[in-house]
């Protein structure tokens, strides 16, 4: 059984994320958020202090941090270095001013925390397997397409839609199989991962068992605080070296 709360009515509430009791009890909760938005990132805390509290969060799955790693077998206490390195955390990538607080909230609260993205290795044989396009409707395969067409402002060429949808099927396929090997019965395992991966009808719910109730809930959307199109643009330009495609 699965629900979607798509957004919240007010952004100033939902910094204190009121709309997450109307959707437990859950065996998954995906969390979807603007990545570089504060509030989300102040959210997701509230979410996993929240559940740690009520002892009904089972752990925590990011997509800021590839399969395969975790922090099992860390104590409570443990430091962030070790908790970062048991991620193999991508600073670069993922700024852990924004994603320590709730990483660290779980490692405080005796909840083990898991990277659930597709291992960056596999991302190559990912755009050329063919079979990930039928995991989608044909409807919802050509959203998935526009979306990042969408995302990458109009500037990815055609030729790369379709790969680049399969890598983001499979992103959310690894996702789903994370979430799904860690659900404990009267629990809820927390998912945190960018707002168009956890959409119902193109995302990760569409990979989880039948069997297993998940909600999904996307925090609404900010104004960015960098153009990203611009940054985009300056990459592709002809001479701009190594930049290309994200």
């Amino acid at each position: 059984m699965r629900w979607t709360l798509l957004s919240c009515v007010l952004l100033a509430a939902c910094a204190a994320a009121p709309g997450l009791d109307p959707l437990l009890p859950a065996d998954a909760l995906l969390l979807g958020e603007q990545h570089d938005a504060p509030s989300h990132h102040r959210s997701h805390l509230h979410a996993v202090q929240r559940l740690a509290a009520k002892g009904v969060l089972a752990a925590l799955a990011l997509e800021m941090a590839e399969q395969g790693t975790s922090t099992t077998g860390l104590a409570p206490e443990a430091d962030e270095a070790a908790v970062r390195a048991g991620l193999r955390w991508n600073e670069q990538a993922w700024p852990w001013s924004a994603y320590g607080p709730a990483v660290m909230a779980a490692v405080r609260a005796g909840v083990t925390v898991h990277g659930a993205n597709l291992p960056r290795e596999r991302m190559r044989a990912a755009m050329g397997d063919t079979q990930l396009d039928a995991l989608l409707e044909v409807a919802a395969l050509q959203a998935q397409r526009d979306a990042i067409r969408a995302g990458h402002c109009g500037l990815l060429p055609d030729t790369q839609l379709a790969p680049m949808a399969r890598i983001q099927i499979a992103r959310d396929q690894a996702m789903a199989r994370t979430v799904a090997q860690l659900v404990q019965p009267g629990k809820t395992v927390l998912l945190l991962a960018g707002a168009g991966h956890v959409d119902e009808a193109l995302g990760i719910p569409r990979h989880l068992p039948s069997t297993l109730r998940s909600r999904s809930l996307r925090w609404p959307a900010e104004p960015p605080v960098k153009d990203y199109c611009a940054e985009l643009r300056r990459q592709m330009a002809p001479g701009a070296g190594k930049g290309g495609m994200p």
